[in-house]
């Protein structure tokens, strides 16, 4: 593991962590009492697991999956017509098929009219196409899923879009109307960027209940099982326009956890906007998502461009009981990306917002190296400030949603743009050091945007070391941005945290702004 080269906390507010003690089911009266018996046994069945040793879930038992590769994964592809609840209702289950990189299978049962159906692996709800073609004879009997897709009307009324998928250890995936599979969720994180290694927690058992013909929510039930705990998790699933799934995880240690990441959030970065340099591609962005967006116990809004670092990076963001974060995708415009393949303007933004009080603790960005897009370098998550110790147990609660470009509640201009450069004058004959870096940051939305050109916008800058010169605002020609530019002169190769916001008279007119530019980074 790379050794950390800088951590930026700001510390905002310090208090007794609260997490755990909360009402055991949702405040939602309508809650199914099938939902809510199942919800209680596997939580049972979590803490006996947790009181036991871990015993490491078996592979598929089937010789043919054990050595197939993804030209030949990608050839098999489930019949549509034996989706589960097809022309039953709004939603319906498709299922995914073992092997390649999902060797262990997960149980599904499905809870229709109050009573419980397993499901058993039956090849004939798959097409074995081209390189696959081998498979339609094997023997796959008991090979189990390797996870499930939901379907619902999500863009048309005629057609049943997938919009959200269950697969592989504890991810998932949500998109909402228009938006195209980008960043995943996951159930939890363990021990992430740290010296032992991470972690990884797996949802071994799945139980989907069966809606009403016209309902238009879901409810389903998962057993979380890893070598450090076991869990029970109730999603409630709303799609729409933008989808929302409420999430309770009941959580039980077998051993300390020192890092304990709640709701955590895995995405890519590649190059952008703010990117030290130009990348050898003939796309001018590439990235799932483009920043981390945070608001604070207090109100503020925070927004923290990514980056795709020389060397492993960690940020904390400290506060008490956050009102949200998530990994956003504000550029929409399809010129900024070039790209008609991965259509990166459509790749959905996740937000959580948590439902109880979480009490102190930090959100946690890692940023880590990568020379290639299929590589997911960006994970974002909750640390709560005490560990988990072991036998311990502790709920959290809350709302995971996809959205845009910005979230509605947010009022205040946000920062659509950052670039960073060299710091010289053009022609200049006695030019700067290259370690002189010139920071441009655009805002536009909100009050702002209404502004003449003729208010005195200012510039609220902190930088935690080096110098900040020639701070600067002023309107752009569009007659809705502001951009406020400074130059940057470091301390040597200390890393600079950088925050900034706009104001009209000492009143907020913008988030915050926040970087931290670390000089080894320049190349």
């Amino acid at each position: 593991m790379t050794p950390l080269r800088w951590l930026a906390t700001s510390l905002l507010v310090a208090g007794l962590l609260v997490a755990g003690k909360v009402p055991s089911t949702w405040a939602d009266t309508t809650l199914p009492e099938t939902v809510i018996d199942t919800f209680a046994n596997v939580t049972d069945r979590a803490r006996r697991l947790a009181a036991s040793s871990y015993e490491a879930p078996a592979g598929h038992r089937s010789e043919a999956l054990r050595d197939i590769d993804y030209d030949v994964y990608r050839s098999i592809r489930f019949r549509p017509e034996a989706a589960r609840w097809r022309d039953e209702g709004l939603f319906s289950v498709q299922l995914f098929h073992p092997g390649f990189l999902f060797e262990r299978p997960v149980r599904l049962h499905l809870i229709e009219d109050g009573e419980r159906h397993p499901v058993p692996f039956r090849s004939s709800w798959f097409r074995y196409d081209g390189a696959a073609a081998s498979l339609a004879e094997a023997d796959l009997s008991g090979a189990g899923y390797a996870g499930f897709r939901l379907h619902y009307p999500l863009n048309r009324e005629d057609y049943h879009d997938e919009f959200l998928v269950f697969q592989g250890a504890s991810y998932f995936r949500l998109v909402g109307r228009d938006q195209g599979y980008g960043l995943s969720a996951r159930g939890l994180a363990i021990d992430t960027a740290t010296a032992g290694g991470e972690e990884f927690p797996a949802f071994r058992e799945f139980w989907l209940f069966k809606p009403e013909p016209t309902a238009t929510r879901l409810d389903l039930v998962a057993l979380l099982d890893s070598p450090s705990l076991a869990g029970a998790y109730h999603f409630r699933v709303h799609p729409g326009e933008h989808v929302e799934v409420e999430v309770e995880a009941r959580l039980f240690a077998r051993r300390e956890v020192q890092k304990l990441g709640i709701a955590p959030l895995t995405s890519m970065f590649m190059h952008g906007d703010v990117s030290p340099s130009n990348a050898d591609d003939f796309r001018p962005q590439v990235h799932d998502s483009e920043g981390l967006l945070v608001q604070t116990h207090a109100g503020e809004w925070i927004w923290r461009p990514l980056s795709n670092p020389r060397e492993l990076r960690i940020t904390r963001q400290r506060d008490e009981n956050p009102a949200g974060f998530g990994l956003a995708q504000r550029d929409r415009d399809f010129d900024h990306y070039l790209d008609m393949e991965s259509r990166y303007e459509r790749r959905p933004s996740h937000w959580i917002a948590p439902l109880h009080d979480w009490g102190p603790g930090s959100v946690e960005l890692v940023e880590i190296p990568s020379d290639t897009e299929t590589n997911d370098n960006i994970v974002a998550y909750w640390v709560p400030e005490e560990p988990l110790a072991a036998n311990e147990s502790r709920t959290y609660r809350y709302r995971l949603s996809t959205f845009d470009a910005r979230r509605p509640e947010q009022t205040l201009a946000s920062a659509v743009r950052t670039r960073q450069g060299w710091g010289a004058v053009p022609g200049q004959s006695d030019p700067p050091p290259r370690s002189l870096r010139q920071f441009m940051v655009d805002f536009r939305g909100g009050e702002l945007s209404s502004l003449d050109a003729s208010h005195p916008v200012e510039a609220r800058l902190e930088v935690s070391s080096g110098e900040a010169r020639q701070v600067r605002v002023q309107r752009l020609p569009d007659g809705e941005t502001w951009r406020a530019s400074f130059r940057l002169q470091p301390e040597g190769a200390t890393p600079a945290d950088m925050r900034l916001a706009l104001t009209l008279r000492d009143r907020l007119m913008s988030e915050t702004w926040n970087y931290v530019w670390n000089p080894d980074e320049l190349r």
